[in-house]
């Protein structure tokens, strides 16, 4: 995002974050990141409204009144707030604002979620099943067939889903897959990390030449977190092919303490 659209995220976040002050609570929260996907969907499929809410050259009371008409009655109050609030700035492009308004959706769900203590758990669930989907090439690629449409995509991983993991989790995954901006095992794995982001955490991801035991996972989890200085969650992956210890990814920096990662810096000595 250029400035623009990071200042207008941010003001628009400030007003949903007023909003739901007044009616806070785990409904409220999930609501709001319900309709905060339903306005979405809305505008992917209606260019001109799209179009028009976005228009720099109108005025964004204009716009905002705009949003008013078309939403008024049909999304939360809280969810009409956030939109009105987004419509009225002006953004660095119109992919921005709706990806915006996905972002605050998200938010909201992952706060239902935290109010309930299952933001923990719905991190572990996002992660596990980006490893699933990168594990199934078939269902990876139903999931990401661009020309199937978006109905059909969420219908096919909720009925995956349902039942197997928690209503938060389901919902930001159906919506997800619906307008997959990368591979479904990322984009899985970057609401796991936004969920641990919600909890101040770092996520590190794991590849490990072996399964590790609970006391090794914490373990590791405890020196990583002392490393970073603040809370980390461990994701573990199992990879053979590392024959022997770990590569352990936290964002861009990466440490390998594989056998293969040692193979490979000497064969590279010795060119």
């Amino acid at each position: 995002m250029y400035a623009a659209s990071r200042e207008a995220l941010t003001q628009t976040r400030s007003a949903l974050s007023a909003a739901l002050g007044s009616v806070p609570g785990t409904a409220a929260f999930a609501q709001t990141g319900a309709d905060l996907f339903s306005v979405v969907e809305t505008l992917d499929v209606q260019r001109n409204l799209r179009s028009a809410l976005s228009d720099s050259s109108t005025a964004g009371t204009a716009r905002q009144d705009l949003a008013g008409q078309v939403f008024g009655g049909k999304v939360s109050d809280a969810a009409l707030s956030a939109v009105k609030a987004a419509v009225g700035q002006d953004w660095s492009t119109t992919s921005d604002l709706l990806n915006s308004l996905v972002r605050l959706g998200r938010e909201s769900l992952m706060k239902a979620a935290a109010d309930q203590g299952q933001l923990d758990t719905v991190e572990d669930e996002l992660f596990r099943l980006g490893r699933i989907v990168a594990g199934d090439p078939s269902l990876e690629q139903a999931l990401s067939d661009r020309s199937a449409p978006a109905k059909s995509k969420r219908e096919l991983l909720a009925k995956l889903l349902y039942g197997k993991v928690t209503a938060v989790t389901e919902s930001l995954s159906v919506q997800a897959v619906g307008r997959l901006k990368a591979a479904p095992a990322d984009t899985f794995d970057e609401l796991s990390t936004l969920a641990a982001e919600q909890r101040d955490a770092v996520v590190a991801k794991v590849r490990s030449a072996s399964a590790l035991s609970a006391e090794q996972s914490d373990r590791l989890a405890a020196t990583l977190t002392r490393t970073y200085g603040k809370p980390v969650t461990v994701h573990v992956e199992v990879d053979p092919e590392l024959l022997s210890g770990l590569v352990v990814r936290v964002g861009d920096e990466v440490i390998d303490g594989s056998a293969a990662g040692r193979l490979a810096a000497l064969r590279k000595s010795f060119k």
